[in-house]
């Protein structure tokens, strides 16, 4: 499966962004984008003129990059959110919201969404007591996730959890820190979102 090895550092830049993708380095002063607040490669430092396409395109892109998914992958989402009840756009950040790697990343038991990628798939996490190891698993209110009682001695997954306080927990997610588990109390709400998303150009987009 084809999968992105560059810097992830250089994404951030190229979104004019801060998106948290290398964990606690991006709360330091080695931060990429504090100390290189422009564009990466030879013209970023250029002025950026972007037509109404290419604002609409960046959103996507942002957004992709955030979740770290595929294009195939994101069109699928976008897809079942459009055949969905109610705003496609808020379906489309609900439905990413509620992946199973992104959980675990919310409930702070990984740094990075990638990193709690590597934890499903190595099948660390448990959901209602089994294993499962697809990190795009759809999870629903009312489910439980915890660490593996054989992994919770892993040093990352504790040091996560010890700097969680910093990033904080949803509110529609509860999370035992004693008891490396965590429950998803409701759908997250729009409002829950704290990064600056505008879903309504995505749709715009793919619309055409």
């Amino acid at each position: 499966m084809a999968r992105y090895i560059d810097s992830v550092c250089r994404i951030c830049r190229r979104e004019n962004l801060k998106m948290y993708l290398k964990g606690e380095r991006c709360y330091t002063d080695k931060c990429a984008i504090e100390r290189r607040p422009y564009p990466p490669g030879q013209h970023g430092q250029g002025r950026a003129k972007f037509s109404e396409y290419g604002v609409q395109l960046r959103e996507k892109q942002k957004v992709k990059r955030m979740y770290g998914l595929l294009e195939s992958q994101f069109r699928t989402y976008y897809h079942r959110a459009s055949a969905q009840k109610g705003k496609t756009g808020e379906n489309l950040l609900q439905a990413l919201e509620l992946r199973l790697d992104n959980v675990v990343f919310r409930l702070g038991f990984s740094d990075t969404r990638n990193e709690a990628r590597q934890l499903v798939r190595h099948g660390h996490v448990l959901v209602n007591g089994r294993r499962v190891n697809i990190p795009s698993f759809a999870v629903r209110p009312g489910i439980t996730i915890e660490i593996r009682e054989k992994s919770r001695k892993i040093v990352r997954i504790s040091e996560s959890l010890e700097a969680v306080d910093r990033r904080g927990v949803p509110p529609w997610l509860e999370l035992d820190k004693k008891a490396f588990k965590g429950v998803v109390k409701a759908q997250p709400a729009r409002e829950d979102l704290t990064m600056p998303i505008q879903e309504q150009l995505i749709v715009e987009l793919y619309s055409k």
